[in-house]
């Protein structure tokens, strides 16, 4: 039965994401002017990038614990205004290391991903979760307008009148989640210790198949998505603007294809989804690995790339919706969201030590490849056909201990 309110609420939390993953990856699409500035080696640049996505990721597991406790629209709130801090702090920062201390505390701006799934799951039937996360995760269009508008900003503004610019949408998303959302009726809070609930979905085996999936999926997004302009610079010589521009163009991309993964997963069910996407991601890195000339099969490259990983990312939390129960989704959520984030924090390292090392970035083609295959070779094993089709209820064995 459809709750009054549910597509308001969910079109306010897709907002809040959005905006605060535009802060959350603040830092990416400036890598060249650090770069340069302070004379950094393609090592440290991938690091500076990275770091924030590593308080973003294992932040997520309190915050959707905290999710549980106190609901989705406060913790909007909080979110919002605690990552004001740090955006103000790297607008202000002129060292190498000041840059990675606030950056590494700007990750508290990509928690919100765990405020918002169970925020949005509770509000809608369990035949439409793939449709509600999907288009919630369209949210990490905040990458796209962020790789797009931050480098023209920083030109025609300055730097710190950007990031002080972002710390004020941070303050209206939270003042506006604050008073016009509100938690979905049948949400109750959850008063059990945190602890305890921690262990109980580290015991299902739901929780770790979606870890890995999503660390997959979603962290080759996260890390494409932050590493990209750096990438297109380093190969074909694009100024720090018009690597933005493509990069957003990249997001876009996964950000159309997020909710359609969700969309589809509730029809055809959510294994079928992740087996498309990640077999199209094995061929796509392939196809990059050859370093494919402008515009069109590069681009081409990159804009399917992101089309299967924002396809996979849909599907992974339409399969968490279907072998999850409700009451335990933000904390599944959490740890799910973690993984996925800390599949994005290493390969822009490693993708700067492959370029240091080789001059060209093909190893780490192979190795998303090889990777993403064998994340096909485990779903297909671990998912049975039928076993979480559309409509379905549950994987069998999904609460047991993981295997």
């Amino acid at each position: 039965m459809a709750h009054r309110g549910q597509g308001t609420n969910l079109a306010l939390a897709t907002a809040a994401f959005t905006i605060t993953f535009w802060a959350w990856n603040l830092i990416g699409p400036l890598a060249r002017t650090y770069s340069r500035q302070l004379d950094l080696s393609p090592t440290q640049t991938s690091m500076l990038v990275a770091i924030p996505v590593l308080v973003g990721s294992l932040g997520r597991i309190p915050v959707g614990i905290l999710a549980d406790r106190f609901g989705g629209r406060l913790m909007f709130g909080v979110i919002s205004f605690a990552a004001i801090v740090p955006v103000v702090l790297v607008g202000l920062s002129e060292s190498y290391g000041t840059l990675l201390l606030w950056g590494f505390v700007l990750g508290v701006a990509g928690t919100s991903f765990a405020v918002g799934v169970p925020f949005v799951n509770a509000w809608y039937e369990p035949a439409r979760r793939g449709f509600a996360t999907g288009v919630f995760g369209a949210g990490m269009g905040g990458t796209a307008l962020s790789a797009f508008l931050t480098p023209r900003l920083v030109e025609s503004a300055g730097r710190l009148q950007t990031h002080l610019l972002m710390a004020g949408l941070l303050a209206v998303t939270g003042v506006v989640m604050l008073l016009f959302s509100r938690n979905a009726p049948g949400w109750t809070p959850s008063t059990a210790p945190a602890l305890p609930r921690m262990r109980e979905a580290m015991r299902l085996k739901a929780t770790w198949q979606c870890a890995f999936l999503y660390a997959v999926v979603f962290g080759g997004f996260v890390a494409f998505s932050t590493y990209l302009p750096t990438l297109l610079q380093n190969v074909y010589a694009f100024s720090q603007t018009d690597a933005g521009l493509r990069a957003a163009g990249f997001s876009i991309a996964a950000v159309i294809a997020r909710p359609l993964g969700g969309i589809v997963s509730d029809r055809l069910g959510p294994v079928r989804v992740l087996l498309i996407a990640l077999a199209g991601a094995v061929v796509m890195a392939l196809v990059l690995m050859l370093n494919p000339p402008l515009e069109v099969p590069a681009g081409a490259g990159f804009v399917l790339m992101a089309f299967f990983l924002g396809l996979g990312s849909g599907g992974v939390f339409a399969l968490v919706a279907k072998l999850v129960e409700p009451s335990r989704v933000g904390t599944v959520t959490g740890l799910v969201g973690a993984a996925g984030g800390l599949g994005g924090y290493f390969p822009p390292l490693v993708m700067g030590v492959v370029y240091s090392s080789f001059g060209t970035y093909a190893v780490g083609y192979v190795l998303l490849a090889v990777t993403a295959a064998a994340a096909i070779l485990y779903t297909w094993k671990a998912f049975p056909s039928g076993s979480t089709g559309a409509g379905g209820s549950g994987a069998p064995g999904s609460s047991g201990p993981p295997r």
